[in-house]
């Protein structure tokens, strides 16, 4: 049975269990007159998508635009195979990311050097979508899906060259992906966010500055690829800038104090020196080393940590 959460505003998130963790990756279902769907996941995600369609008796031949924040497999690799039970519906992707849905060779390549063997449990199938179903959306170009909704596509770099986020005019909400970071659900005691820094974009100058842009929109409501919904914009924006510099200075230190090791042991120090300072700050909200929420946690920093070498080293 697929989780579904109703986000009200006519939003309904189906928890499509990536990594076969519960609360790790979301799909965005927006049920208007065009239906909608935003991040498909990883292909081991469809069928959780299709059973939370069957489950708000959409069938998929309703559905008319399938929308990818970005391309990283997390929140695009799926993309083919749902198309394959979606006949009318359009994918929708960042100019950047458009050809390596077509062929997603440098896709495959890039996500096994960073998640090694276990790649194919992750991700496979991954499937090209035919050219003829892509469309662009170039920043500011809108999209109207309802009689009182419009969205409307800006670049956010930072994550990744080839992401969008995507104003809702019916919400006043914005859905980023992971330029402004991961939500943690899994704790209950504060909402709490994380930058996501992984590789071989990450870029934090650009990163802020997408931070920057969207904070000026002045919105209610920020809707995660991971995972779920913030009703408080502006906590949002202060974690993020208060973490990335933190990150940042993580990855310079353990290069500064290591400046013969390779790269992966670099990014097992840097995983470390993250966990380490995101475990103090929590411990003192009161969750604690053996809470649930690591296990998402973890998988992030070496992931982040990745990023972060990346970045400095092309520095």
């Amino acid at each position: 049975m697929s989780q579904l959460l109703d986000l009200g505003k006519n939003i309904q998130l189906i928890d499509v269990m990536d990594l076969r963790l519960p609360k790790r990756t979301g799909s965005y279902i927006l049920p208007e007159q065009e239906v909608t769907i935003i991040e498909t996941s990883a292909s081991p995600s469809i069928p959780y998508l299709l059973k939370g369609l069957e489950q708000l008796h959409i069938n998929p031949e309703q559905v008319a635009y399938i929308i990818v924040t970005h391309i990283h497999l997390d929140h695009a690799g799926g993309v083919g195979l749902l198309l394959e039970k979606c006949p009318n519906a359009k994918v929708i992707v960042h100019p950047r990311g458009k050809r390596h849905l077509a062929d997603p060779t440098k896709l495959i390549q890039g996500a096994k050097a960073v998640y090694g063997d276990t790649f194919g449990t992750l991700f496979d199938p991954i499937i090209p979508v035919p050219e003829e179903r892509l469309l662009e959306k170039a920043d500011g170009e809108t999209l109207k899906i309802g009689e009182n909704r419009t969205l409307t596509f800006y670049d956010t770099p930072g994550h990744a060259k080839h992401h969008f986020s995507i104003h809702d005019s019916y919400s006043n909400g914005i859905f980023t992906g992971d330029t402004i970071g991961v939500l943690y659900p899994q704790i209950k005691a504060i909402e709490f966010v994380l930058p996501s820094t992984s590789p071989n974009q990450f870029d934090p100058e650009a990163m802020l500055a997408s931070l920057e842009r969207i904070e000026q929109m002045n919105v209610d409501h920020i809707y995660f690829g991971h995972f779920g919904k913030s009703d408080h914009p502006s906590a949002v924006y202060q974690q993020i800038k208060d973490w990335l510099p933190k990150f940042v200075a993580v990855g310079e230190q353990v290069i500064k104090e290591n400046e013969q090791a390779t790269a992966n042991e670099l990014t097992v120090a840097v995983t470390e020196g993250l966990l380490e300072s995101i475990r103090e700050f929590l411990e003192k909200q009161g969750v604690h080393a053996n809470d649930d929420v690591y296990q998402y946690i973890k998988l992030d920093a070496n992931i982040c940590a990745q990023g972060i070498i990346d970045y400095l080293m092309k520095k």
